[in-house]
């Protein structure tokens, strides 16, 4: 490592605890990877968690002349948030955020996710204006620094026309906070150079009468290319004209600590239809005419567009039959009630009249056909990326045609693929704007191809910038993708102009070098993202990192797309007979990526093409607990003894607990784990004592006559988990009664007779096993779960239900006859409420969400159960998993510690008690939260009582 940068890291070490300095090449290479298809390797990557942190780094890089990139959730397109210098990141302590008058405005640090900014001001019937496609995993530092849009924001509602404030951070570590007078007043006082040159750059504008006029005919369009110089001609005041700079400077003049947002709208009632045209002229006659009339979205999708997501499930059947010249528009209007709403329908319906409509959907607001709409729309990116050939990789360009010349940009952009052979290419984007995105694939492994895309950009800049006089970059940021063409669209003195803006925020160039300038002509097509064939389980992966928000390992090593990153670099370095590389990689990949990976797959619910990241982890981990197969093969055979074993350590667990104390029973097992190198399991003071009790089959206490269209149910095949026949509560819970107690007394309640299957302790879905990769004894031991409750059952006559949702999730997907199996949350909701009276209690409670109810679709259905039985319910942020995964929780402690950092403090101190439906995470759920969890049935038989005839 080159001095300068170890004086950096010695400096820095002062401030930065040495976890969040990364300078392991391995984790580098994994950590500097963005949703572009460049990559550079960064020197050092450091997590900063406070303002503090930032203003002390960047006053280092400066004075050691040191470049350095700022990252938000690295989904950026461009190229811009990569580096091969100091690459900065931000902890999940930068995720405040403040409500201002009534909702009318919210104040954001950087690290809010754009989902969640909605979400808190929901309650006020406000979003903010952009509406990004990655609004879930992009975060707002992110969305302010590439004035990132979307599908309804249009010109009039992204960040630059509804930016209120902002506390920015320059290059030298200088702090500005514009809804402050005092820290302005100290700005203007201290930083005159900056004040006069901004003053002196408007100046410049407003003497070049052809200049002003260039740069207000560019914002007639949707426009990021370069720095934003409507600016200099929409406002007088510096510190408007500064703020309003940084908007879309993709952290190239300083750095945005936090921002307020002027909001807008959330309509309540929504509506959406898809029409489909002959040809992309009528359709864009359509949109010319749709323009005036009260619609929110208008949505092009041309004939490959929709071709490209024909055979997906729950299409209408109709898009098979287009033909490649088709065109579909998808078309949102909004009201703030519904009779405005259906008068708004039929008056976007009058003016689509006088066009001949070859197929369409009419306006609904049905909320299934929604989703199925507007999933065509957002289904197009990953339907390219699914099927592209392996090594190769997506790109999705983004431009603007004036709207009057939408058909002819069309038309000429197809001429452009057929001349360069991308016979894959799409086109579909925000029509009304004129705003166009076309996807193709691409390859980067030999010149040709490299040449090709050479080629082909240059073609394009050439049509869109100078042909039509549109913009190259409509929203995704100049990068370093269009870096090299900005001064072809923008002309001379409006180049020359971005360069002294540069100069003047960023003088030493430490800021983002080589993104939005650069004099390098070649610089799109240099440091091109290797894509090579890994696995067929993640080949397709995009590295598009909306998996990472829900990830319970990203924060302690990786995340599911810095995991494939990875992997496909020990791939690579394998077929390059790179051994000593391989076998340094391979060694840091096993902690990283396999020891540590939850293998949920919740990542698979994020991601675009639905990759399953823990499919992969499972697959790879056969090897590594291969030798310890006879092992599980023993236990699979006699599963009642490895029962007995497990009950018995339980057992002196809570026996020592009670003689000795916890301070000492901890002291001698987690110092017997350092002593083993962390081969013996860690132990906490939540550890369940032993559950002694036998769950039974048992009759109805009487018949239930009901009135009803569904006649009641009469019996279940409760199938209680290995953890929960094993498992007590631990010591000190208030309710001390086991898990299948409790679920015995609701059933009671109920009226519902019980059969519990016969060999009961030799059960189990499989899942320690499968976890581990053990796939062919996790199948085994399914397979005679299965057949057991078959019998049960009487061949699928009963429900079974299972008391923990991992082991019924599971069950679920592998079970082969037709068994209809239930966790606690789905059997309540669908026998037991309506057997029971409820009489709800005041208290406030905690939910956590399993991963495993997540995925099954159950999220909204806990909420409400939970509700049924307290209307004070608070379910955590930002906790997707927590981490236990399995036997995790035992094994490597440190995965269920970061997953759950954040929930004790986001527990009320009146909120005792927190509730689940899996039996091991409620351990590390009480461990971290500090207070006892249960199962959700605790709460519903403690509310409820038998229903009186």
């Amino acid at each position: 490592m080159e001095l300068v940068y170890q004086e950096f890291i010695t400096r820095l070490a002062i401030s930065v605890e040495s976890e969040r300095i990364v300078i392991d090449k391995a984790k580098m290479l994994a950590y500097g990877t963005d949703a572009s298809f460049y990559r550079l390797t960064p020197k050092v990557v450091v997590r900063l968690k406070s303002l503090d942190e930032v203003i002390y780094t960047l006053k280092i890089c400066s004075e050691l002349d040191i470049p350095c990139t700022f990252r938000a959730a690295g989904t950026s397109l461009s190229g811009q948030a990569v580096s091969d210098s100091v690459l900065i990141a931000l902890t999940d302590d930068w995720r405040g955020h403040k409500i201002l008058d009534g909702g009318d405005r919210i104040c954001l640090q950087p690290g809010v996710i754009g989902s969640d900014a909605n979400r808190y001001l929901l309650p006020f019937g406000r979003k903010i204006g952009p509406d990004p496609a990655s609004i879930n995993s992009c975060k707002i530092g992110g969305i302010a620094a590439n004035n990132a849009s979307g599908m309804c924001c249009g010109t009039a509602q992204n960040t630059y026309q509804t930016l209120d404030d902002m506390t920015l951070v320059f290059a030298d570590g200088f702090v500005l906070n514009t809804a402050d007078e005092t820290s302005v007043s100290v700005f203007k006082n201290q930083k005159r150079d900056l004040i006069k040159g901004v003053e002196s750059l408007c100046d410049t504008v407003r003497s070049n009468l052809a200049l002003e006029a260039r740069i207000r005919h560019k914002y007639r369009l949707k426009n990021t290319t370069g720095y934003a110089l409507n600016s200099l001609v929409d406002y007088c005041d510096p510190i408007d004209v500064i703020k309003h700079l940084m908007v879309g400077s993709e952290g190239t003049l300083g750095f945005i600590a936090e921002i307020t947002y002027k909001t807008v709208v959330e309509h309540a009632y929504k509506a959406s239809a898809l029409i489909v045209f002959n040809d992309i002229e009528q359709a864009c006659r359509a949109v010319s005419a749709l323009a005036s009339e009260p619609v929110a979205a208008v949505e092009m999708m041309d004939g490959r567009a929709m071709a490209s997501v024909a055979d997906k499930a729950g299409m209408p059947a109709f898009i098979k039959r287009l033909d490649l010249e088709a065109c579909a528009l998808l078309i949102e209007t909004r009201a703030s009630n519904k009779a405005q709403l259906l008068a708004q329908c039929e008056q976007v319906k009058e003016t689509l009249l006088p066009f001949f409509v070859i197929d369409s959907i009419d306006f609904t607001s049905r909320a299934d056909t929604l989703a199925m709409l507007w999933g065509i729309r957002k289904g197009m990116f990953p339907a390219v990326g699914a099927v592209r050939e392996v090594g190769t990789s997506v790109i999705i360009e983004d431009v603007a045609f004036p709207v009057e010349l939408l058909a002819a940009g069309v038309r000429d952009l197809q001429q452009l693929f057929n001349q360069f052979k991308y016979d894959e290419a799409i086109i579909f984007g925000h029509a009304l704007e004129g705003n166009l995105h076309f996807v193709f694939t691409q390859g980067f492994e030999s010149e040709d191809e490299i040449e090709r895309y050479g080629d082909f950009m240059d073609a394009v800049a050439e049509l869109v910038a100078v042909k039509y006089q549109g913009s190259l970059k409509a929203e995704h940021g100049t990068g370093r993708n269009m870096a090299p063409y900005v001064e072809l669209e923008w002309g001379q003195d409006a180049y020359r102009l971005m360069q002294e803006v540069k100069r003047l925020f960023d003088p030493r160039g430490i800021l983002n070098p080589g993104v939005i300038l650069n004099e390098d002509s070649q610089c799109h097509i240099k440091h091109l993202k290797p894509m090579p064939k890994a696995d067929e389980l993640v080949d397709r992966c995009i590295e598009c990192g909306f998996c990472e928000p829900v990830c319970p390992s990203r924060t302690l090593t990786l995340s599911p797309r810095q995991r494939i990153v990875l992997y496909r670099e020990l791939q690579r370095r394998e077929a390059a007979g790179e051994r000593e590389e391989v076998k340094a990689l391979a060694k840091v990949f096993e902690y990283q990526g396999l020891d540590t990976c939850a293998a949920t797959g919740l990542c698979a619910e994020r991601c675009p093409v639905g990759i399953n990241t823990g499919e992969l982890v499972k697959k790879l981990r056969r090897a590594k607990y291969q030798k310890f197969t006879p092992i599980a093969r023993w236990t699979v055979e006699h599963f009642d003894t490895t029962t007995k074993m497990v009950k018995f350590g339980l057992g002196a667990n809570q026996q020592a607990q009670k003689i000795l104390g916890d301070k000492v029973v901890g002291n001698l097992v987690n110092g017997l784990r350092s002593l083993t190198q962390g081969a013996t399991p860690a132990w906490t003071p939540q550890y369940p004592a032993v559950n002694r009790h036998k769950p039974a089959s048992f009759s109805a206490r009487s018949e239930r006559v009901e009135l009803a269209t569904e006649p009641p149910l009469q019996k279940v095949v409760y199938m209680p988990s290995c953890a929960s026949r094993t498992m007590g509560q631990q010591l000190g819970n208030r309710e001390q009664r086991s898990l299948t107690q409790v679920t015995e007394s609701l059933l009671q309640k109920a009226g519902i007779a019980v059969i519990v299957p016969l060999a009961l302790n030799e059960q189990c879905c499989g899942m320690p096993y499968d976890s581990k990769g053990m796939t062919e004894v996790a199948d085994k031991k399914s397979k005679q779960l299965e057949e057991r409750l078959w019998q049960a059952s009487e061949q699928g006559r009963w429900p079974v239900l299972m008391d923990t949702s991992p082991c019924a999730k599971r069950s679920i997907e592998q079970f082969t006859k037709p068994i209809e199996v239930f966790e606690p949350v789905g059997f309540a909701h669908r026998y037991l409420l309506k057997h029971l009276h409820i009489t709800p209690t005041d208290e406030a409670v905690t939910l956590h969400v399993t991963c495993s109810s997540r995925r099954m679709g159950l999220e909204n259905t806990m909420l409400e159960l939970a509700k049924v039985c307290t209307p004070n319910v608070i379910v955590p942020e930002h906790i997707q998993c927590c981490g236990w995964a399995g036997d995790k929780g035992f094994t490597t402690p440190e995965l269920n510690m970061a997953a759950l950092t954040s929930l004790k403090k986001q527990l009320p101190a009146e909120c005792q008690r927190g509730f689940s439906n899996s039996r091991t995470c409620e351990i590390g759920l009480s461990h971290h939260g500090g207070i006892p969890y249960q199962s959700i049935f605790y709460l519903l038989d403690e509310v409820s009582t038998e229903k009186g005839e």
